[in-house]
């Protein structure tokens, strides 16, 4: 009898031992799995600013390309610009075209009160210009100019003394002199301002033997010196940082007769600039 309670004592016990082994297998068991997902998301919390931080650094070394980039471009524009502007002197030749009133036209009465009939029309007048502009920066000069006008003025059939003489020659000789300002400049071209004062000469009597009474008679201003004045817009493209195509829209004003004269016209050239500020 003792010896069977001894036996179910010892089965007791080996139970409750083998109980409490299997609970603390099952804990050991499920405790790295806790860990290592505990590590895992340590290690994507650990990522996310490396991430963030190598985004970071792409973006702005993309944005450090673009700035260089940039910066070449912006360098090379202005060693454009310097070679084609940063020169001390710029001389021109070219021809010219103007729309010119060469007379107040033949005398229609002998009353002071009416002294001329109808004015003469525009002669249309071709030239030759030439000039040279001394910078004083890449944008204010000082340009000194001068050019011819050569053309006919038609003076209809005044009477038959002078019914052979309908179209004379006639002549100006400019030589004009005041500031350029460049307003607006790129590597390829520029547009610039300009505006000019000085003395013209006329001729309008080569066709009747320098006999100025005659040649007034036909309606045409008088030989002589005046003042002129032009006002223009000076464009130009450059072919080589040297060389550049002239064009230059202008009003041309002169003072023949006492009476102002207001000529539209243009000129056309080629430039050399040479000389460095």
């Amino acid at each position: 009898m003792s010896s069977s309670r001894r036996l179910a004592l010892l089965l007791a016990l080996g139970l409750a031992a083998a109980t409490a082994a299997l609970a603390q297998s099952s804990n050991s068991s499920s405790n790295p799995a806790d860990s290592a997902s505990d590590a895992s998301q340590t290690l994507t919390q650990a990522e996310q600013p490396a991430a963030q931080f190598q985004a970071q650094e792409l973006s702005q070394g993309q944005m450090s390309v673009e700035a260089r980039i940039r910066a070449r471009r912006e360098q090379r524009r202005a060693t454009a610009l310097h070679q084609a502007y940063d020169h001390t002197y710029e001389a021109y030749v070219g021809m010219g075209y103007l729309r010119f009133v060469p007379g107040a036209g033949t005398p229609a009465t002998t009353s002071p009160a009416v002294p001329h009939g109808p004015a003469l029309e525009h002669a249309t007048e071709y030239a030759w210009d030439i000039g040279v502009t001394r910078y004083l920066n890449q944008r204010l000069g000082v340009t000194v100019d001068g050019r011819g006008y050569y053309g006919t003025a038609y003076v209809y059939n005044n009477s038959p003394t002078n019914s052979a003489i309908t179209n004379p020659a006639i002549s100006q000789i400019a030589v004009l002199a005041g500031p350029t300002y460049r307003f607006y400049m790129q590597p390829k071209y520029s547009i610039s301002g300009r505006v000019m004062g000085g003395v013209e000469h006329g001729i309008f009597s080569s066709d009747t033997n320098h006999n100025e009474a005659l040649s007034t008679s036909l309606g045409l201003w008088p030989d002589g010196d005046t003042f002129a004045a032009s006002a223009g817009i000076v464009g130009e493209y450059n072919l080589t940082p040297n060389v550049a195509v002239r064009v230059v829209p202008e009003y041309f004003l002169t003072c023949f007769g006492s009476t102002t004269q207001n000529s539209l016209g243009f000129t056309l050239g080629i430039g050399y600039r040479f000389g460095k500020q």
